[in-house]
């Protein structure tokens, strides 16, 4: 094959799980999740972890690959998965964690000979693989790192912005002047990613990499059928316990701050549990537009993605899961 890996990428509700899975089946892969929230322990309904999608009856799984004959378990064969219920929410999860557990899971399925299958739809994750972002660790607690640090809390929240300016060649993120425990973290990384220590770690991690040759497939449907199964499906989750499961995550100690970090469900039902949201229609309400735009953004994301470089293999719209499975094995195969 003239790659290593396939990535299934699109908008939130438009199916890519249920096609990486089939493709990860036939190829006799495992799948590699890119969501930057089904990495945490405990959040299932709201970030659509959807794990039963990864068990195939016998039936779908020897016609997708009949090698997968000794696996049956029971009726059912379970597609390996990577990158999920990785960590809890006493952690912030950083795309430093993801590209780390990513390259870590990648090399484990290269040295069993698996082809790793990525799904997701975290553009920043995607991205960071797919263009192949440094991520060099910088190390807060060296002695010459805090006095740095201590030096810049003692500058004003304007001082600290014409610093980063000043020392900055390019600003491509306005949220870096967010606050001032973000502006001093801007400033200590820009400066860090000048020296020689980053040059040197810079060398090193890259060229401990796996080499990655990617086949990467996307998927979408039009729009207003995407906010048809973003309406649908959020329905179901509601019904499924969404509410629930955020409070029970606040009754076993994730604070509401943590909860509303994680954005989407889990912050619009935060509301609604503190009451900021006066009824559960109007919870549906504003949650169902929110994951619309969000749905928007991810589109967004992925041109900006084609413009940097990356080919996207986009599949035929207004096709079921299986019509748009089949496209996409006639694109790898040929």
């Amino acid at each position: 094959m003239a790659y290593n890996c396939i990535f299934v990428i699109g908008p939130t509700a438009v199916g890519k799980t249920q096609i990486g899975v089939r493709l990860a089946a036939s190829f006799g892969g495992e799948v590699l999740s890119a969501d930057s929230r089904q990495v945490y322990r405990g959040l299932d309904i709201g970030s659509g972890k959807d794990l039963c999608d990864f068990k195939l009856d016998e039936k779908t799984a020897l016609s997708l690959n009949p090698a997968l004959k000794e696996k049956i378990s029971e009726g059912f064969y379970s597609v390996p998965y990577h990158i999920i219920d990785v960590t809890d929410l006493t952690h912030e999860y950083s795309l430093f964690d993801f590209t780390e557990d990513f390259y870590r899971a990648f090399k484990n399925c290269q040295s069993r000979g698996v082809l790793p299958v990525v799904v997701g739809g975290t553009g920043m994750y995607l991205d960071s693989i797919l263009r192949n972002y440094d991520m060099i660790p910088y190390d807060e607690n060296t002695e010459a790192a805090r006095a740095e640090k201590k030096q810049l809390e003692s500058l004003s929240y304007e001082e600290l912005k014409s610093v980063l300016i000043k020392e900055k060649e390019k600003l491509h993120n306005t949220t870096e002047f967010g606050d001032r425990e973000r502006l001093i973290k801007a400033i200590l990384l820009n400066r860090f990613s000048k020296s020689e220590e980053y040059r040197l770690l810079r060398e090193k991690t890259l060229a401990n990499r796996p080499k990655l040759e990617p086949f990467v497939i996307g998927t979408t449907l039009p729009r207003p059928l995407v906010r048809q199964r973003i309406a649908d499906r959020l329905r179901l989750r509601l019904e499924e316990g969404l509410i629930e499961e955020v409070e029970n995550l606040h009754k076993n100690g994730a604070s509401w701050q943590r909860l509303e970090s994680l954005g989407l469900e889990y912050r619009f039902v935060s509301q609604y549990l503190q009451n900021k949201i006066e009824s559960k229609e109007k919870l549906f309400e504003l949650l169902n537009l929110a994951i619309g735009q969000f749905a928007k953004r991810q589109e967004t994301w992925f041109k900006g993605m084609e413009k940097k470089g990356v080919k996207i293999n986009w599949l035929p719209q207004q096709m079921s899961v299986e019509q748009r499975f089949k496209a996409a094995c006639e694109l790898l195969s040929n």
